[in-house]
């Protein structure tokens, strides 16, 4: 074999062996509600293979115990009961994968995914700006780690042989070439027809199938063997995509005198304005969030933010954002001598595809544009974090059902609430009380529907109800506490409407069989 090591070029690979595991216990160790805490308990990913379920993934712990991937759910549980099972989700790892890839940009602009649990850095002419190669794993071992990952890195002079070294040799690597020889057969990345015919012909390690001839491998072996030792090697080059990386769009306007009237701004502003909508045209883009630095002569900067509540690439309204964000400054702008330059940044953009514009007889305008754009104004005017919006969360606990968010903020992938079929009422109310009121209950059997209720020192009677909706607790949540927040007991919902027509939302906090005495509680009122 070419000793690689020879090469000028240098590659590091990452490996996660527990990636789909890593992945679930950090998103799950968020505070946010729709990310529960996992179990301190051997954790395995299961997906339907046929009429089982089999073991996808498994946590370090799981591991450990003997399980691995194939096995069937019903054999691991059998093993261990305490263990924690959830359904693997692929794409979430493609997610992950790729902003991990992101992340690693930081270490070198050239990042190859190498799919699905690795990714492939070339270092060649910037591992000495980090001390060497073993510094540089060290430090992208050191931020992976601080992501909740366990990973191992390998460097050698190709793509394929730091994959195969990060997975299968033993660490650290002194002699790469010899390393590489060392290699199992399975490091090859054969199908395991192929790799099963290698063992049973003796040729137990990569070296030993490199001692055969080219022609003697892949008239055995298949075309395949020949491929994967080129490649390990260097022989021939594996094809990769690496991760292209936008850079964020940066316009400056220089001036050979200093300016300091607001009319000359405003033109040198609309000018950076009009290449900015170009480049974001070109790329099908629209901006999120713009900056405007303004050079004064003395080296003072003064900065100024604003936000969209949707990609645009609007001039004019771009221009009304900064116009409000001028305006609402406690100390107005001083030029002084006046600015030597104007810089306009586009920090933050996202795809916008182009739309039908309406036609001059149409009548108004969009009320839904209309109405981002009264949010970004008032957003802009009075601070970013007094207007919000209530966004949906992934909880069926009612008042964990949504949060308020600041009103420019848009998730990464928003969810729905649940619309109510067509002629029915809604199902949740307009107004949720926070805390939900606690109210007196007069019920014609003790688990059933209210019949009449003390609220606010008024006695109210119950013309029609509807219910109960039971809404059992969350179960990573410690059982136990009186108040409808403290825990464990069971909700049942009733929405009831008295004499006069009003609708209310009630719920008993608690069964029978949970506690002695089940307290009831108002938790909104509809229109």
């Amino acid at each position: 074999m070419t000793n690689a090591f020879s090469r000028t070029r240098r590659y590091l690979a990452l490996w996660f062996p527990f990636l789909p595991t890593d992945r679930l216990r950090a998103e799950r160790s968020s505070t946010c509600p729709r990310s529960p805490p996992l179990p301190d308990t051997p954790l395995v990913l299961h997906a339907r293979r046929g009429s089982a379920l089999r073991l996808v993934a498994v946590d370090a712990a799981a591991a450990r115990l003997g399980l691995v991937g194939g096995m069937t759910l019903a054999d691991a549980r059998a093993r261990h009961p305490d263990l924690a099972a959830q359904e693997h989700d692929a794409a979430a790892d493609a997610v992950w994968l790729e902003q991990l890839g992101q992340d690693c940009i930081r270490f070198t602009p050239h990042v190859t995914l190498l799919v699905p649990d690795g990714i492939g850095l070339d270092i060649t002419g910037t591992a000495h700006l980090f001390g060497d190669e073993a510094a540089l794993a060290e430090r992208v071992e050191d931020h992976c780690a601080a992501l909740g990952l366990t990973s191992r890195s390998a460097c050698a002079g190709t793509l394929a042989a730091a994959r195969a070294l990060a997975r299968h040799a033993r660490l650290p690597v002194s002699d790469e070439a010899a390393a590489i020889r060392a290699l199992p057969v399975s490091a090859l990345g054969l199908d395991a027809e192929a790799t099963r015919a290698c063992l049973r012909a003796g040729l137990k390690t990569v070296g030993d199938l490199a001692a055969r001839p080219a022609a003697t491998i892949a008239a055995r072996f298949g075309m395949a063997a020949v491929t994967a030792l080129h490649r390990l090697s260097g022989d021939e080059q594996a094809p990769s995509a690496p991760l292209q990386v936008e850079t964020p769009l940066h316009f400056t306007r220089r001036f050979a005198e200093p300016i300091a009237h607001q009319a000359s701004i405003a033109a040198a502003l609309a000018e950076l304005l009009d290449r900015a909508v170009a480049s974001l045209r070109e790329r099908g883009q629209g901006g999120r969030a713009f900056r405007l630095e303004l050079h004064r002569s003395d080296g003072a900067v003064h900065a100024l933010d604003i936000a969209a509540a949707a990609p645009t690439r609007d001039p004019a309204r771009i221009q009304r954002l900064f116009a409000e964000r001028i305006g609402a400054l406690a100390d107005p702008l001083d030029p002084g001598f006046g600015y030597d330059s104007i810089t306009l940044a586009v920090p933050a953009a996202q795809r916008l595809d182009a739309a039908q514009s309406a036609f001059a007889d149409a009548g108004e305008g969009d009320p839904a544009s209309a109405l981002a754009e009264l949010v970004e104004q008032l957003s802009t005017r009075l601070g970013p974090g007094r207007i919000r919006r209530l966004i949906a969360q992934d909880s069926h606990i009612p008042e964990q059902a949504q949060a308020a968010l600041p009103a420019l903020t848009h998730p990464a992938a928003p969810l729905r609430l649940p619309a109510p079929a067509p002629g029915e009422p809604p199902l949740r109310p307009l107004l949720l009380f926070d805390p939900p009121q606690p109210v007196e209950v007069i019920a014609e059997v003790p688990d059933g529907p209210p019949l009449r209720f003390r609220w606010r020192r008024k006695l109210l009677d119950v013309r029609l109800y509807e219910g109960p909706e039971r809404i059992a607790a969350e179960w990573w949540r410690r059982r136990g506490g009186e108040a409808p927040g403290g825990g464990g007991l069971t909700r049942d919902y009733y929405r009831v409407e008295d004499q006069r027509g009003r609708r209310f939302w009630i719920f008993r906090h608690g069964l029978y069989g949970e506690r002695a005495g089940p307290r009831w509680f108002l938790h909104g009122l509809f229109a």
